[in-house]
């Protein structure tokens, strides 16, 4: 297990018909050797696996990757679950390069991101 930084930008779509490298996250997961998220390094590395949120001119956000159940959410706020944006199915996802994952944000909106990077993580 290792823990990795993965940076994804905004898909094509409706509203970014080219994709976007100025929308996306970019977070922190520990990977096992199939490029899952293994759930059993998170929690002894949780307190690492940061997640920053950018989206074009509004400040960027900062929270946490959390394993609720089988489901992945960001956490922007540890004392209320109203904030927390869950991922679609990270569990089943390959976190690698080119691959496509989805965020349903805030407003409700599920929004999808292709994989740009996936590089190791060192903390420092």
């Amino acid at each position: 297990m290792a823990l990795f930084r993965i940076h994804m930008n905004a898909a094509r779509s409706e509203v970014f018909p080219n994709g976007s490298d100025k929308h996306g996250y970019d977070f922190v997961a520990p990977l096992d050797g199939d490029s899952l998220l293994d759930p059993e390094a998170w929690k002894a590395h949780a307190k690492d696996c940061w997640v920053r949120r950018f989206w074009a001119n509004e400040p960027e956000e900062r929270g946490t990757l959390r394993h609720i159940g089988k489901g992945w959410v960001i956490d922007y706020d540890p004392s209320t679950t109203d904030d927390n944006e869950p991922f679609f199915k990270l569990d089943k996802h390959k976190l690698e390069v080119g691959e496509y994952l989805s965020v349903k944000e805030a407003d409700g909106d599920l929004v999808t991101f292709q994989i740009v990077s996936v590089q190791p993580y060192l903390k420092g």
